[in-house]
């Protein structure tokens, strides 16, 4: 059981967390000063050491080098024993599994930093071997330039090492570069080991330096964390370096290992600065479900291909009231965007449809072209719509659209001249809907809570939960979702669509729903007792492997049936010790 590690905040695979020492340390963090190393095993046998409070002890231990092979690694693994005091054990990605520890040292640390591949690996294979409640530790690889990375990569604990050998060959370390000493006419820091005259500042100011420079940006980074913006941070941080924008690129290929630790929804706006945000988890989990969970209702219409709008929600933008005005509920309308691909109307609240702000330029690169045209292309593949109307601007939106025609063998009607805003070409998008009918306001809603639910819970939840008999209450974009009137009243109320992320919040009703339908339901099993607030991860039996952070749950134990929302991924739920595994919304005792 782990008692002296406890994550707080989660952003993605990187952990706001403490290390429960008498005085707690906030992780991640440079930890020399709470560490107590046993040593090696390799030249003599060592005591356990009595251990306490004060500090993580490395047990003792044998370090191998990356490469070792298995059969050898086995047979000199050590077997940590169970203490009662923070504990770390030295392992190897051969060797990594639950010892007992609250925190895990990687003994090939030095050898795979550098090599992106290797890192990511390594990284991944001893977070998956070990317990998700337990500190990462590598030792003699962090640099300003480079913990930013380590720590969106799932590291938890840094030492001084290598910054510190660094400042004794004379390295300046910043978070962009590493200076010779002798090559810097003034020093670039403000920290107390520069405010100095530059021919006064030697090597042993410089190891001050980086060490301050390091412990900076482990500040910075665990900002960034709280913020839910680490990985904004990281697209920018990476571009200093090579590798580090090769292991960043590689993490995105691992994508069930930032999926399973990504959140569903964040509170902070989402920064599309680079062509790498298309490879982010929020943007391709967007676009993988729209195109195979999501199911358009609107039978009858054709669709209408609008782009976005720099203000969100799209349908609050004044180019998209105009839009609205010229279609008059006479097609469905989906936004084309760069970089979530396709929006439709009914999805353009849930995150991050309406949580992300672009680069604008004017010009769509190749890669950004591509990546839409593919969303778009697997959107229309299998749909039923009577006809395409496409109301896009030239740049790129054009050569998208065309590309998805081309492939789907299916013809377009194109209804822009110069700029979608013009009367003209607004004129054009009316007369090319001529004909067709209107759906109700009543037909809206209950596609949009349909829609949601899809999105949400997965394909065909819209139809499985609310059934035939769903009534709409409130208006657009407060919607409630109730059952069937009864007596002229409204009906038991289902769900209602939360404004901020766009997802829908379950009543106990909604849930007794969910759990009797043919839809995969996200489970948490917990012991016997009835949750008031939020339930603690000793308190979980069993949690599903599905489940993310922000995901809404089932909450079921022999006293209790109720709803709410994790706060932790299913893995970590079982796993745990400590910290709040969910949010309870609603529960009943039973």
């Amino acid at each position: 059981m782990t008692e002296y590690f406890e994550v707080h905040e989660r952003d993605g695979a990187a952990r706001l967390a403490e290390l429960r020492l008498a005085d707690p340390v906030t992780t991640p963090a440079v930890v020399d000063d709470h560490l107590a190393d046993a040593g090696s095993l390799w030249p003599t046998e060592r005591d356990v050491p009595e251990g306490d409070e004060s500090v993580l002890t490395v047990l003792p231990h044998r370090g191998l080098p990356g490469g070792t092979p298995e059969e050898v690694a086995e047979a000199f693994a050590v077997d940590y024993p169970d203490v009662d005091y923070p504990s770390a054990a030295v392992v190897s990605t051969e060797t990594a599994d639950d010892d007992s520890a609250d925190a895990y040292v990687l003994s090939e640390a030095a050898g795979v930093v550098g090599h992106a591949e290797a890192f990511v690996e390594a990284v991944i294979e001893t977070r998956e071997a070990i317990p998700d409640d337990t500190a990462l530790m590598l030792s003699g690889v962090a640099t300003p330039r480079n913990v930013a990375t380590l720590v969106y990569a799932g590291v938890d604990l840094v030492d001084r090492d290598r910054a510190v050998v660094r400042g004794t060959q004379g390295r300046y370390l910043t978070t962009d570069d590493a200076y010779f000493l002798e090559d810097l006419d003034e020093l670039p820091c403000s920290c107390p080991a520069c405010r100095q005259p530059r021919e006064e500042f030697d090597r042993q100011d410089c190891v001050d330096h980086n060490v301050n420079a390091l412990e900076a940006e482990l500040a910075r980074v665990r900002r960034r964390i709280r913020d839910g913006r680490l990985r904004d941070y990281v697209e920018g941080q990476a571009r200093q370096d090579q590798w580090l924008t090769a292991t960043m690129r590689r993490l995105d290929q691992q994508y069930a290992y930032l999926e399973r630790h990504t959140p569903i929804y964040r509170r902070e706006e989402l920064t599309a600065a680079t062509e790498d945000t298309m490879r982010r988890v929020e943007i391709q989990r967007f676009a993988q479900r729209v195109t195979e969970r999501y199911r358009p209702r609107f039978d009858e219409q054709p669709l209408v291909i609008v782009p976005c709008s720099a203000r969100k929600p799209y349908s609050d933008s004044q180019s998209h009231e105009q839009y609205h005005r010229a279609v008059q509920f006479r097609g469905h309308m989906a936004s084309m965007t760069s970089p979530i691909g396709v929006v439709p109307q009914e999805l353009e609240l849930t995150y991050p449809a309406q949580h992300y702000d672009s680069v604008v330029t004017g010009r769509w690169s190749a890669n950004e072209i591509e990546f839409v045209a593919d969303v778009l292309e697997r959107y229309l593949d299998g749909t039923d719509y009577p006809e395409v109307i496409v109301h896009v601007p030239g740049e790129g939106y054009r050569e998208i659209c065309e590309r998805v025609e081309e492939r789907l063998d299916r013809s377009f009607t194109y209804t822009v001249e110069d700029h979608p805003t013009t009367a003209d070409s607004l004129a054009n998008l009316a007369g090319a809907l001529e004909g067709y009918p209107k759906y109700r306001k009543r037909e809206r809603q209950h596609n949009t809570l349909r829609a949601v639910a899809d999105y949400q819970f997965g394909a065909g939840a819209g139809d499985e939960i609310f059934g035939d008999t769903l009534t709409a209450e409130g208006t657009y974009p407060q919607l409630r979702a109730h059952g069937e009137r009864t007596d002229g009243g409204q009906g038991e109320q289902l769900a209602a669509l939360t404004q901020q992320y766009g997802v829908l919040g379950l009543t106990i009703a909604g849930a007794r729903r969910w759990v009797d339908s043919d839809v995969s339901v996200k489970r948490v099993a917990i012991d016997d007792f009835v949750p008031h607030g939020s339930v603690l991860a000793p308190g979980v039996v069993e949690a599903d492997d599905e489940i993310r952070v922000g995901d809404e749950v089932v909450i079921e134990g022999p006293s209790a049936f109720g709803v709410g929302r994790a706060t932790m991924p299913g893995p970590a739920m079982d796993e745990a010790t400590r910290g709040i595994a969910c949010q309870v919304r609603h529960v009943e005792e039973q």
